[in-house]
């Protein structure tokens, strides 16, 4: 750093950097009386300043003439020097800001094709109006995502809740319930859906972690039910065109299926038993709790997510 320069030989934590400060005025002002006006300082105590520079220097830095004071040579070879260490620590020690029209940065959201769905779309536009120099990269979500957010591989991720961790900020952005969805004029499906009629249909599994089972058949099982799941898939995308093709029952997140009903003709209902919903959180690492940027972000996530309320 400059100031280290300034201060080779000399043990730096023993200085003063407010003599810093001083000799800047001082030697822009080439006077005891203007410097001391400029720092808002008394006079006695800048000239109190100039001789510790003098002893730290083992200069004079100022003498003066019969044109007043006048810099020394070692004052004027260290003076662009000082000026220039002092602006770096000015900047760097200036509260941070970020403004959207005109940033240029990169944020990493960690999530699954559900929350991608469901707050990406307004999410996006958003970003696109309001900063239109702010890049967003969608990842998949690991499992688990803790050290993705310190080793900040990611910057923030919406997910369903998971235990408190030391570090991680959470939030919660909305709930979520299940419906269910059939084709329009499935023969199987009258004015409602019963559970008998339910369990009696052929289902589709949307099951991400291509895991077999899901809540919806644990809870048919404490009930001494099942069904039968005649098709499992990854991906949220491609269930409702299955269904709108098919006799198959979907059951699935309110927001997705309201999404998708009108443009592959779906009917919504409600499902027939008890199914307990899910929350989607946004979570980030205390490191960047404070940054203005990754503020501006999480409030433009909670907004679009207010945005996503299912339309009944």
């Amino acid at each position: 750093m400059a100031v280290a320069a300034i201060m080779h030989g000399v043990h730096l934590p023993g200085v003063d950097l407010n003599l810093l400060v001083a000799f800047e005025a001082l030697l822009a002002e080439r006077s005891v009386t203007r410097a001391a006006a400029r720092l808002g300082l008394t006079q006695p105590a800048t000239s109190h300043a100039l001789a510790r520079l003098r002893v730290l220097l083992d200069d004079a830095v100022l003498v003066r003439t019969a044109r007043g004071m006048v810099p020394t040579e070692r004052a004027l070879a260290l003076e662009p020097v000082v000026r220039r260490a002092l602006g770096d620590l000015s900047e760097a020690l200036a509260p941070p800001s970020f403004a959207p029209a005109t940033a240029e940065r990169l944020f990493t959201l960690g999530t699954g094709d559900y929350a991608e769905m469901v707050v990406l779309p307004s999410l996006a536009a958003e970003v696109a109006r309001s900063a239109p120099q702010v890049s967003l990269l969608v990842r998949p979500v690991p499992e688990p995502f803790v050290q993705e957010l310190e080793d900040r591989r990611l910057d923030v991720v919406l997910a369903p809740s998971v235990p408190e961790v030391a570090g991680i900020h959470t939030r919660r952005l909305f709930d979520e319930r299940f419906v269910c969805v059939v084709r329009e004029g499935h023969p199987g499906v009258g004015g409602r859906l019963t559970l008998d009629r339910y369990c009696s249909l052929s289902h589709l599994l949307i099951a991400p972690r291509g895991r077999p089972g899901s809540f919806v058949d644990t809870a048919l099982a404490e009930m001494g039910r099942k069904r039968k799941v005649a098709l499992t898939v990854p991906h949220f995308l491609v269930a409702p065109m299955v269904v709108a093709e098919s006799d198959l029952v979907l059951t699935l997140a309110e927001r997705v299926a309201r999404r998708f009903a009108k443009t592959f003709g779906l009917r919504v209902l409600p499902p027939p038993f008890e199914i307990g919903g899910f929350s989607i959180h946004l979570f980030w690492h205390a490191r960047v709790n404070d940054d203005p940027g990754h503020v501006w972000l999480r409030e433009q996530i909670l907004a679009a997510s207010g945005a996503a309320r299912p339309k009944r």
